[in-house]
């Protein structure tokens, strides 16, 4: 009886030392990071922002795909603009607050800088962002400021993702 509960544990321990030899073994690795991240043709050259959402977009691909100073490096050149609207079909009549959306374009134009004659590459994405406003001037303003850049940094996700997927080859 002893012995057979002594081998029963030795093993279940043998099978936890095994799991976690294998799950030891398994390894991750997001496109936040990694090789796709690492590559030097990754490493792009960012033209000077215009506004505060190009600003937005620019910091975000810089941090995330590298940035060379190389005068032979990619060129990226973004735009970006924002549109709102009110969505008063979602509004109850005893409600003062009014939801509304903001939508911003991106666009990413990628030019070789090698001297090759290649076409740039030119990506677009949107994203958008609701809030609500509620007649306070200073509150209203804040909120859709608030929610372009929220739609910017989704829009320079897609465009980070669009771009990693163009030049991986992919």
């Amino acid at each position: 009886m002893s012995w057979s509960r002594r081998t029963r544990h030795i093993a279940i321990a043998g099978m936890l030392v095994a799991a976690t030899a294998v799950i030891g073994g398994c390894s991750f690795s997001p496109v936040y990071s990694g090789a796709l991240a690492g590559q030097t043709n990754l490493n792009l050259a960012y033209a000077k922002p215009t506004s505060r959402l190009e600003q937005i977009i620019y910091q975000d691909l810089a941090l995330r795909l590298g940035r060379s100073a190389a005068e032979t490096a990619p060129l990226v050149t973004v735009s970006a603009a924002a549109s709102g609207g009110s969505l008063g079909f979602l509004t109850a009549t005893a409600n003062p607050s009014k939801p509304n959306r903001v939508t911003v374009t991106a666009t990413a134009t990628i030019a070789v800088r090698d001297g090759t004659k290649a076409e740039p590459l030119v990506l677009t994405r949107r994203a958008t962002a609701e809030y609500t406003t509620n007649s306070q001037v200073l509150a209203d303003t804040s909120a859709g400021i608030e929610a372009s850049e929220r739609a910017a940094k989704a829009a320079a996700e897609s465009l980070r993702l669009a771009i990693l997927a163009a030049l991986s080859g992919g």
